[in-house]
């Protein structure tokens, strides 16, 4: 288990618009050290509720640097999928959440792993409760205090990205409807987020286009072969009568 699957680095909440801003920064051609400025002009009277108003130092530096470690100054080994990610949402701007969404699970896993006990839960209930996410998260990290804190902090973030709703219980949540995916590159895309979001960058296929991390999603049926054919950064090994794994290409 590498580094950035031991972290629990959501710092902040992370609004969709400013992951939009990060990406378009970056696709207008402008260098890292030219997007963090911009990125910390931007921040200057954004607060994460979405008001206006001044916002620290520290909150904004720790926003930008989750923005810059998501697109653009990447981990070495995210840099092909981040990438190809760029050049997708380039070309199909409307389906940018869940471009951002791999992204952030790439980068993060731990917003993955957020989401996969947000997804587990909500397949069984038609309300989740805050604690109950935060228990079953201390079971994989620990029972630290910076589990409770950053999971909520991501849990916010599914509520201002549109795909968890506020119920009439404070503390509890609805899941929005799915969106369907419909072009099978982008589910690709997502599959190999997955991949990077799981430390040993391997899962079953049946399992990984049901992952409980993708609930604000509906992925498409399809085969190993398929996913060989039109990515050059999975692998499809072949087990049992009908049983396919993906995994990374080169791990």
């Amino acid at each position: 288990m590498g580094k950035r699957h031991e972290s629990v680095g959501i710092k902040q909440v992370i609004r969709f618009e400013w992951m939009q801003k990060a990406a378009n920064l970056l696709l207008a051609g402008l260098d890292a050290r030219a997007i963090r400025q911009e990125l910390h002009e931007f921040l200057l009277d954004r607060k994460g509720d979405g008001s206006e108003g001044n916002r620290g130092e520290t909150s904004r530096k720790q926003v930008v640097t989750m923005l810059m470690r998501i697109w653009v100054s990447p981990d070495p080994e995210l840099v092909p999928f981040r990438d190809g990610a760029l050049a997708f949402l380039q070309e199909h701007p409307s389906m940018s959440l869940p471009v951002h969404w791999g992204m952030v699970s790439a980068a993060y896993p731990f917003w993955f792993n957020v989401a996969r006990q947000t997804g587990r839960l909500l397949a069984l209930q038609d309300q989740v409760a805050q604690c109950q996410i935060f228990n079953r998260l201390k079971e994989q990290y620990g029972d630290r205090e910076t589990v409770s804190r950053y999971a909520r902090y991501a849990v916010r973030s599914f509520v201002y990205w549109g795909v968890l709703r506020d119920s009439e219980t404070k503390g509890c949540y609805e899941k929005a409807a799915p969106a369907g995916i419909d072009d099978s590159d982008l589910a690709i895309l997502m599959l190999e987020s997955t991949l990077h979001a799981t430390p040993e960058a391997k899962g079953a296929l049946s399992l990984l286009l049901n992952t409980p991390a993708f609930f604000p999603f509906q992925l498409p049926a399809m085969t190993g072969d398929f996913v060989s054919q039109r990515s050059d950064r999975i692998d499809v090994v072949r087990y049992g009568l009908d049983d396919e794994l993906l995994k990374l290409r080169n791990k």
